[in-house]
Parts: C-alpha cells; structure tokens; sequence
C-alpha cells in the first residue's frame, strides 16, 4: 500500500510547485481534497494490515479445526469397525406378559437354559416359550 503514500506525496509537490494559495476558495478547497486522502491513505493501510491479522487467525482456526475434525472422525472411523461386529447380532421383539413394554433381546441369549430374561422396565422374569420366537422352535436355523 505504500504506492497511496507515494500518490499522495506526489499531489502535495504538485499542488507547492503549482503554487496553489490556501488563501483562495479553490486552494483551501484542494488543500483539503489532498489532506483528505492521505487521511485515506492511513486507513487504507491500517484496515490492510488487520486484513492480514485476520487471515492469519483465520488460518490457525482452519488447522485447529483440521485437526479436531481428524481426531472426531479418527473416532467415528473406529466406531464404524466395532459396529460391523454388532451386525452379527440379531434381535427378537418380545412383549413382557406382565406390563406389556416391547423389549428386544439377543436371539443367540434367547433360549439358553441358565440365562434369565428380566423387562428392564418392570424387573419380572420373562419366560419365553419356544413358539414364541420368529421361527417357530426351529431357533432360527433355517433362516440361511
């Protein structure tokens, strides 16, 4: 920006070597104009200067926020690879006899003997008998 001040410097020669009189309307008159715009000039330069402040910053924001996105989706990505294994797992829809709350409960766990199924709602034991399961008492072999 240092052309401005040169343009400006420039005027003010031109304006004492025309040897233009302050104590005329039209001399007061460019005198200000040329003061004016060094005035602009100064303004200019400083409103450039934060310009550049705020790019600066805006930059370090930018890797800041690269970074915390890297890290959030890093995690997400990790999520991802332990959610592929819970595809494995299938789930039966069971309504609890005694306060009628849809639960749903790991087919494999299903009809094991020494597992009991509690609602999470109402704490009673749920016995299950086998027609209850999607397959009929096949426990869902056939299904493949």
């Amino acid at each position: 920006m240092e052309f401005l001040y040169e343009k400006v410097a420039y005027l003010k020669g031109l304006a004492d070597g025309l040897d233009i009189e302050e104590t005329t309307k039209e001399g007061k008159l460019l005198v200000k104009i040329i003061d004016i715009l060094e005035d602009f000039a100064d303004a200019i330069v400083e409103i450039d200067e934060d310009v550049d402040e705020i790019a600066e910053y805006v930059e370090a924001m930018d890797e800041d926020l690269t970074n915390i996105e890297e890290d959030l989706y890093e995690d997400e990505d990790e999520d991802d690879e332990d959610d592929e294994d819970d595809e494995d797992i299938d789930f039966v829809e069971v309504e609890c006899p005694n306060c009628h709350e849809e639960i749903y409960i790991d087919e494999d766990l299903l009809y094991e003997d020494d597992i009991d199924v509690v609602c999470p709602r109402c704490n009673e034991k749920i016995e299950l008998e086998e027609e209850d399961c999607c397959c009929h008492g096949n426990h869902c072999d056939d299904e493949n």
